[in-house]
């Protein structure tokens, strides 16, 4: 324990708070999406529009109990997603903000690009849009064939397509990794205008976290600058597939903490309704909170980790447990509840659906240990101080 444990404590109360009116409206918004744009004065959906957006561009810092958050730290974000998913993923997932595209141009961004991305933001509850997986592709990131090509004169084309995005449909601004050239070292990032010619974003049918809104992506010709380059005043190593690593890193414990709320979810509603006498599920019932709290502990460290200057090895295995945890414990539930559970109780099927939802966010469960395993082979599988408690 440190002396920032009253303070992190304090942020949770209030995610805490605001995952009781998520949880509310989890379900209309599972069942209609478009729903979202009524639930935009929600305390967590306004926190989520312009969390991380730095206060020189019109960033507003939240404050608890006398605590000042600005919503950088992993582990912060981390405290907040946790509890918000415990609330409803979809929601969380579903709200406007930065989100993955937000972490890419704080790496990446020279300072107008910067202003026009975080003046989006502050000025309107505004989705944004992180497009890196091709249909035929998967998780080889480097096999993309998406391409920009230079028309002359500061004019660039981009053409391709992208799967698997969220809110793209929604979105008013959004970033695209796409072909420049050959090889690992030819694929760079752009900021993109949805409204472009030629932008076309698509819903497809989900069985799990439907508030978010995967998309399909087709972009035929949409007209680029060279403004809208990201890291065009840093090394080309600097940019493209480096830069969708450190993403990564730091989004990986959140992607955990996701999973890790759903799993909270079902074992605070299988105690909720439990109505027969304890016997043996007492004992399932205590070893799955175990369980989660162990989890929770990984998810923790990895968050400090990635803070600390870690390489993210840690998050990767955090986030391979904590989404075979969400799947482990939801499915528990159901058995704990019965054959009919699911039809019986609609909250727990939906937990169950947006608990497998989660295994296929930035890296599946054998990439995860791919990435771990290379950490343990070289030695860096970072360890953290023991303040995320």
């Amino acid at each position: 324990m440190t002396g920032s444990t009253a303070r992190l404590r304090s942020l949770r109360g209030q995610a805490a708070e605001w995952a009781g009116e998520f949880r509310a409206h989890g379900t209309p918004l599972d069942s209609d999406p478009d729903a979202i744009g009524t639930m935009l004065s929600l305390g967590g959906v306004q926190y989520l529009a312009t969390a991380g957006v730095p206060e020189c561009f019109g960033g507003r810092d939240l404050r608890v109990d006398g605590h000042r958050f600005d919503g950088m730290p992993v582990l912060e974000r981390v405290l907040v997603i946790e509890e918000l998913a415990c609330g409803d993923a979809g929601l969380m997932l579903g709200s406007p903000g930065p989100s993955m595209s937000g972490v890419l141009v704080e790496q990446l961004a020279d300072e107008d690009q910067k202003a026009r991305f975080y003046g989006q933001l502050v000025a309107e509850p505004t989705w944004t849009f992180f497009a890196l997986t091709e249909r035929e592709h998967g998780s080889d990131a480097t096999a993309i064939e998406s391409a920009v090509s230079d028309r002359g004169k500061g004019s660039l084309e981009l053409t391709g397509s992208k799967c698997y995005v969220g809110n793209a449909a929604r979105a008013r601004i959004g970033t695209v990794f796409a072909r420049t050239g050959g090889g690992p070292l030819g694929i760079g990032s752009f900021l993109v205008d949805p409204t472009s010619p030629g932008f076309r974003a698509e819903p497809l049918e989900t069985e799990g976290l439907r508030g978010a809104q995967i998309c399909e992506i087709v972009m035929e010709g949409v007209p680029l600058t060279d403004g809208d380059v990201l890291g065009r005043h840093l090394p080309r190593t600097r940019r493209g597939m480096w830069a969708s690593i450190q993403v990564f890193n730091r989004l990986r414990p959140g992607v955990a903490a996701i999973a890790v709320g759903i799993a909270r979810a079902a074992h605070e509603y299988v105690r909720a309704e439990w109505r027969r006498p304890p016997g043996s599920a007492a004992d399932t019932i205590g070893a799955l909170g175990d369980a989660i709290a162990a989890t929770r502990s990984v998810v923790r460290q990895a968050a400090l980790t990635v803070d600390h200057g870690g390489d993210g090895y840690l998050a990767s295995a955090a986030k391979g447990r904590a989404c075979a945890l969400a799947e482990e414990v939801t499915l528990a539930v159901c058995d704990l509840l019965g054959p009919g559970a699911r039809l019986e109780h609609p909250l727990l099927d939906k937990l169950v659906r947006d608990g497998r939802g989660v295994e296929f966010m930035e890296g599946t469960r054998n990439i995860q240990a791919l990435q771990t395993f290379q950490g343990l082979l070289t030695g860096k599988l970072d360890s953290a101080p023991s303040d995320a408690r």
